[in-house]
């Protein structure tokens, strides 16, 4: 009989061992909270201060793409520096508000939605409208956008 409750001990430790190494794995992830929302945000910041070409440029994956309204897919970075040399940036201000970050179990994809707001300088006309960007972590763990999409039209808020 002292076998038996002895095994019971053991197996109850075992259990315990079990669902704490489980509860360990769970807060890991939830470290990760924020994190893209933190790092769109950064994008966002990086663009207003020095120009979209340089916080696009900063934050692209070397295999990203990028697509935008009536044009083909820009993939990869040559691309994108190509597509921005013709096109001066200072015009214009883009900024964006990240409000919604889901990152895989795996913890390597994730992505981002939010708000974007393009304003000219000289007249202070403004466009807005809608963002999906998708970010993978990087070897080094930083974070970089692999695809990056919007719409145009959002209405003033009411």
């Amino acid at each position: 009989m002292r076998k038996k409750t002895g095994f019971n001990i053991l197996l109850f430790v075992l259990i315990m061992q079990l669902f704490f190494a489980i509860s360990c794995i769970k807060s890991s992830k939830s470290r990760n909270d924020g994190v893209l929302i933190k790092t769109d945000q950064l994008f966002s910041d990086m663009s207003e201060k020095e120009g979209m070409h340089k916080a696009f440029l900063a934050f692209f994956a070397d295999s990203g793409v990028m697509l935008r309204d009536n044009g083909y897919p820009i993939n990869g970075r040559d691309q994108l520096m190509e597509v921005f040399s013709g096109r001066p940036d200072t015009g214009f201000t883009l900024v964006w508000k990240p409000v919604f970050e889901k990152i895989a179990e795996s913890g390597e994809l994730g992505y981002t939605i939010g708000y974007y707001t393009r304003t000219v300088k000289a007249t202070g006309e403004a466009g807005r409208g809608t963002y999906v960007t998708i970010w993978e972590k990087q070897k080094d763990g930083k974070w970089k956008f692999v695809l990056d999409t919007g719409t145009d039209g959002l209405p003033e808020k009411k």
